[in-house]
């Protein structure tokens, strides 16, 4: 018994924290906090955004610090009712998920300086979406039908978009007819896309489909596989409760049969949550900054 107890220990001392390749942000959260950051100046000019930047909290309140401040709500629906200073200049900020054309319109309209901080993948899937409305096409646009971005892509499509997240929306669809196009949310699952898809391809032949989702999004489910061929036997999570792309990536691990942690800082980590692993991957969503993950690591070698 004693020497199980010395193994055991052992074990517990010496566990091993592997890291993602392609854990934190994505260039698009990095683009929307320049631009953010540009216009604030160190706080010498207030920053206004519509809804949160990014989809992390964390990060939302550094940027505070700055004179970053959001406001309206997590879609971006909110009539805003601006708390403008006499001593300083503002400026209004595009959130990285983007907005719809309506949306943009609303906030020009309010007298204030305007930068756009769309990720500009999303960009190109509401030019996607916007050109082929135009042609005539019902989209088709897979994703979920509550997220900023997804709500931002439909107001593009001029009332032809039809959002889809699971095989009981396709049976729902109407007649579209021959002129079909899809697009994807950019932080879905590749293959959930495919197999949707090819049900769709079934309804619609003729079927115009573009894998709109972005190069990071499949990266980080592609580096989150190789934490469990590395031998990962737990993995963490860190990201945003309404981070898209972080869910994804906890559903995606907790699909491998391995104990999955979804977290936002080292302060939701309990050591005995972790005393039975030998090796711990750690993977981040797009929009976790690199200061949180790098004490939620040291945390866990701490364990």
């Amino acid at each position: 018994m004693n020497l199980l107890r010395i193994t055991d220990r052992k074990k517990y001392l010496y566990m091993k924290v592997i890291r993602a390749k392609s854990a934190g942000f994505c260039w698009g959260v990095e683009r929307a906090i320049k631009v953010a950051r540009e216009e604030s100046d160190s706080g010498s000019k207030t920053v206004f955004t519509d809804g949160p930047l990014i989809h992390n909290r964390q990060m939302m309140d550094a940027l505070s610090q700055e004179d970053i401040r959001e406001v309206g709500d997590y879609q971006s629906s909110r009539e805003l009712n601006l708390e403008k200073s006499e001593d300083k200049e503002s400026v209004v900020v595009v959130r990285a998920h983007g907005i719809s054309p309506q949306r943009r319109e609303y906030l020009k309209g309010l007298g204030l300086p305007f930068r756009d901080g769309t990720c500009p993948d999303v960009g190109i899937i509401a030019g996607k979406v916007k050109l082929h409305a135009e042609k005539g096409y019902n989209v088709i646009i897979f994703g979920d039908p509550k997220h900023p971005e997804v709500i931002g892509l439909v107001g593009y499509a001029n009332g032809k978009a039809y959002v889809v997240s699971e095989d009981e929306d396709v049976m729902r669809l109407p007649n579209l007819g021959p002129k079909v196009a899809l697009v994807s949310q950019s932080t879905m699952f590749t293959h959930e896309f495919k197999r949707l898809g090819s049900i769709l391809a079934e309804k619609y032949p003729d079927m115009v489909v573009f894998d709109t989702i972005c190069g990071a999004t499949k990266e980080r489910q592609s580096d989150l596989v190789e934490l469990v061929r590395d031998g990962a036997e737990a993995i963490v999570v860190i990201g945003g409760k309404h981070s898209a792309n972080t869910r994804k990536l906890a559903k995606l691990a907790a699909s491998h049969d391995l104990p999955t942690f979804h977290i936002e800082t080292e302060r939701d980590l309990e050591s005995e949550d972790f005393s039975e692993f030998s090796a711990v991957g750690v993977t981040a969503g797009a929009s976790t900054p690199e200061f949180i993950i790098r004490s939620v690591c040291e945390k866990l070698k701490e364990f």
